[in-house]
């Protein structure tokens, strides 16, 4: 398990897909804003790739979030987009409502900083999010990530454009402490 001052990142757990698919996947507006495609329902016991890893993929790399202090499921955070060539990824983190708002998304940037720099040996990571996604603006940015353009009304969500915000992280501007 990966470690950051207040949430691990660990192998999902058969019993954290129905709490996901309940809490994340079956909110059609938060989903909706989160996955970058419209919403559909999945179906209990499926094999969706949002749920159930497939430890072979390897440009995807999912975790589970869980709080250190207790082991309660918090959400899920992933590397993708995974480029062996070009030593880049992608970070993405779903928080379950309850526990948005405790600095667990700063956390959480953090040690995917860590596993993507030092375990992976990566160069570059990136993060895209919607523009009045304030929370993971402020996550990406205290973890040392730069606003290096805005994708104007990139993304349909819910009837409606929103701007996609692109930030950057390179390996030689990470500073490991600083999201703490």
């Amino acid at each position: 398990m990966l470690t950051g001052s207040k949430v691990g990142l660990r192998a999902r757990h058969d019993e954290d897909v129905p709490i996901l698919r309940t809490e994340l996947y079956d909110d059609v507006a938060g989903s909706s804003r989160a996955e970058g495609r419209a919403w559909r329902p999945i179906t209990p016991g499926s094999k969706d790739s949002r749920l159930v890893v497939d430890d072979e993929a390897e440009g995807h790399v999912q975790f589970s979030v869980i709080e250190l202090e207790g082991g309660a499921l918090v959400g899920t955070a992933n590397l993708w987009g995974i480029d062996a060539h070009n030593r880049s990824a992608h970070i993405g983190l779903g928080l379950l409502p309850v526990s948005r708002g405790k600095g667990y998304g700063t956390d959480v940037v953090a040690t995917l900083c860590h596993y993507g720099f030092v375990v992976r040996g990566l160069h570059r990571l990136q993060i895209e999010t919607l523009a009045d996604n304030h929370a993971m603006l402020r996550s990406a940015e205290r973890n040392g990530f730069v606003r290096e353009g805005v994708l104007r009304s990139s993304a349909w969500v819910m009837g409606e454009f929103l701007d996609d915000v692109v930030l950057g992280l390179l390996a030689r501007e990470w500073k490991p402490d600083r999201g703490a």
